[in-house]
């Protein structure tokens, strides 16, 4: 009998293939998608017991396609429509393709992150329709992972399908300008997943870990692609130091305090060829430099044999591109590790008027505890502590502020 760990697994793998298969035949992504889901509930019931069949991904396409060619039966009775009813493929037709139907493809993959990372839709609205459409995500589990009520995650998928829903199926023309997007949302699921922005809990890996896979797969597709390779490889280097990241009780444990014996070695492995692979190709992306000086970092024996020149030259390169906030607030780090905590304060002044929150806050009070200015660097801590909403962060502030009265 098959876990129900694998299980879930083999459905997410599927889940993007046997929808595609669904568009590219009828269109209708908004019914298609929901028919997929059914599919899936279906084979959650019934495989632990039943056992996984034979052709796992038939067996979805044959039921989703019941279940799809229902509701549009209904559809068009409800508009009187019988003649279109009556052409469509009978109940038991999808047993298997017809002759000359093409295949479900993993390109379709690759088709359904750029549907779901429309221009038209916002950033919430990318991640959750990507994690609902392509990563086989239920609406509870997507509303679980964002701690938000499954009726408003309902709400947003529902809304993105209806925005979506006449866009055709494909990649579209000039996709390369698209990518970005798909990116940005699978480095978006990926951070939320690493650390929490809210909750109990410093990690959620489900969310992580449904990063990378899909992450993956668009390596897969688009295997020359260095930016791919790029995030994938940041990933890797990142998600590697997890188990590490937290102590017994799930209090967060800072990069400079884990026990590197506990950092996943076959992930930096693969992390750092990837990027090393991908900077030898050109000229380097965002994405690479990210993963550059996650490299540095894990491949260092210990804090104080960590490369912090080179770390600054990749943030010099990176800021030059990215000239956001927080790149430049993750510099000033590194800037006071080469040149001393005053020269990373006055870095961090220029930041005051771009940058809000506890992560401006908690860096301040770092630096201004290692300034020796203990009073202020209690103040910034607390300060960072009341803004953040993630427990355990809060909980770390709160000590580094406590520490600080002895």
């Amino acid at each position: 009998m098959t876990n129900a760990p694998e299980i879930e697994d083999l459905l997410r793998r599927n889940a993007p293939q046997v929808l595609g298969a669904l568009v590219r035949r009828y269109g209708h992504f908004y019914a298609a998608e929901d028919a997929v889901q059914e599919a899936l509930l279906a084979a959650v019931g019934q495989w632990p017991s039943a056992g996984v069949p034979g052709n796992p991904r038939g067996w979805l396409i044959r039921v989703a396609s019941r279940r799809l060619a229902d509701a549009l039966r209904s559809e068009e009775a409800r508009r009187q429509r019988e003649e279109r009813a009556a052409a469509l493929t009978p109940r038991d037709a999808f047993t298997a393709p017809p002759p000359g139907e093409r295949a479900p493809r993993e390109d379709d993959t690759l088709s359904l992150l750029f549907l779901c990372c429309h221009p038209d839709l916002t950033p919430p609205a990318q991640i959750a329709l990507t994690l609902r459409a392509v990563g086989g995500l239920t609406t509870a589990e997507i509303a679980r992972a964002y701690l938000v009520p499954e009726a408003t995650m309902a709400q947003r998928i529902s809304r993105a399908k209806q925005r979506v829903r006449d866009v055709r199926f494909g990649r579209p023309e000039r996709w390369e300008q698209r990518l970005p997007s798909v990116l940005q949302t699978l480095y978006l699921i990926f951070n939320e997943g690493y650390t929490a922005t809210s909750g109990a809990a410093l990690q959620r890996r489900d969310l992580a870990g449904e990063a990378v896979r899909l992450t993956r797969t668009v390596h897969r597709l688009l295997p020359d692609d260095c930016e791919v390779a790029g995030l994938l490889a940041l990933m890797l280097l990142t998600d590697a130091r997890r188990d590490a990241r937290s102590g017994p009780h799930g209090e967060l444990i800072p990069l400079d305090e884990q026990y590197r014996d506990r950092w996943d070695k076959a992930a930096i492995e693969e992390g750092v060829a990837l990027v090393t692979g991908a900077l030898s190709r050109g000229r380097p992306g965002p994405y690479q430099l990210r993963a550059a000086i996650a490299a540095v970092h894990d491949e260092a024996s210990s804090p104080e044999t960590t490369d912090w020149a080179e770390i600054l030259g990749l943030y010099d390169v990176l800021v030059r591109l990215v000239p956001g906030p927080v790149e430049r607030l993750n510099r000033t780090v590194a800037v006071a590790m080469v040149h001393g905590p005053h020269a990373g304060l006055s870095e961090l002044d220029g930041l005051a008027g771009e940058l809000k929150g506890h992560r401006l806050e908690a860096v301040r009070g770092h630096l201004l505890e290692r300034a020796g200015e203990p009073e202020a660097a209690r103040a910034a801590y607390e300060s960072a502590a009341a803004q953040t909403l993630s427990l355990p962060e809060q909980r770390y502030l709160q000590a580094r502020a406590a520490r600080l009265n002895r």
